[in-house]
């Protein structure tokens, strides 16, 4: 089992240039890829957005990658335009706050975002290399995190669904209360009708029958122990089963409702109370899920 969060960084030392790669994960429905990718590598986010989406199956994903000259040979542009506005916004703050005396504005706003950036070339195709491998590196980090808090969720999820069963083996001590209550009930209820000529006795007896059945919660009791079974068999599976294990919760889900309404017991009912309690914590898990 995995679950949909997960961080990997990989950081690549070129020759001339260092290159750090942040993958992220949380989750979705669906596959969601953000990038963040700088220009020098702009031309290959069809061929990363391929290879992410063929390693990662679900989940909201964020990449981003930072790129940087290490070479002292690199070449830096400077944006005039950029450092004309900050300058305007720097002596426009300079005014407000009566700061008369300063006017080393210009070291100030070399160092601001942007106004000087290292000219970055493209890349070749052996840096292409490297840097595909570099991605899937971070791919495997993100996975190996998400199998770790999968197993973490995996036995909180299991104890979960244990719990359902513990309770389940709990509502056949009330059940013969149950019937007796009811046998009761409806032996007080015939003798009132007992001397009734005017009821139909046939009918009366089909009315008790199909009473009986309706309330019998037995085949309830079958399937819900069933869906739990299955529930851990599919946990165990290699593969995905977020998806499926949310479809079998909800078939459990409608055992414990169906179980709860044909109960008509007190103390079945609070039991019912606790297995819906264990079943929510259990869907909030599955939303994390893959």
């Amino acid at each position: 089992m995995k679950s949909m969060t997960g961080f990997g960084k990989t950081v690549l030392e070129l020759p001339d240039k260092k290159i750090t790669f942040e993958i992220k994960s949380l989750n979705s429905k669906q596959f969601d890829l953000n990038t963040r990718i700088p220009g020098a590598i702009k031309e290959k986010e069809m061929d990363i957005r391929s290879l992410v989406s063929s390693e990662l199956e679900r989940g909201k994903i964020d990449l981003s990658i930072f790129m940087e000259k290490t070479s002292e040979s690199s070449n830096y542009s400077f944006n005039k335009d950029l450092a004309k506005t900050y300058y305007k916004e720097l002596l426009s703050v300079a005014e407000e706050i009566d700061q008369k005396n300063f006017n080393a504005y210009l070291p100030l706003i070399v160092n601001l975002p942007d106004v000087m950036k290292p000219e970055i070339n493209s890349i070749d195709p052996n840096e292409w290399t490297e840097i595909k491998k570099a991605i899937l590196e971070s791919i495997n980090l993100l996975n190996e995190f998400r199998k770790q808090e999968g197993n973490s969720l995996e036995k909180i999820i299991k104890k979960q669904i244990h719990n359902i069963l513990d309770l389940l083996d709990e509502v056949p001590q009330f059940e013969k209360k149950r019937i007796n209550t009811i046998r009761e009930r409806i032996n007080k209820n015939l003798v009132g009708f007992a001397n009734d000529k005017n009821i139909d006795q046939n009918r009366l007896e089909q009315e008790i029958i199909y009473y009986l059945e309706k309330i019998d919660v037995t085949e309830e009791k079958v399937r819900l122990k069933k869906h739990c079974e299955y529930f851990l068999e599919t946990i165990e599976e290699e593969r995905s089963v977020g998806k499926k294990l949310n479809f079998i919760s909800q078939e459990i889900g409608r055992e414990i409702n169906t179980l709860g309404s044909k109960a008509n017991d007190v103390d079945i009912q609070k039991i019912v109370v606790q297995m819906k309690d264990e079943l929510e914590k259990i869907k909030e898990q599955l939303f994390n899920i893959l």
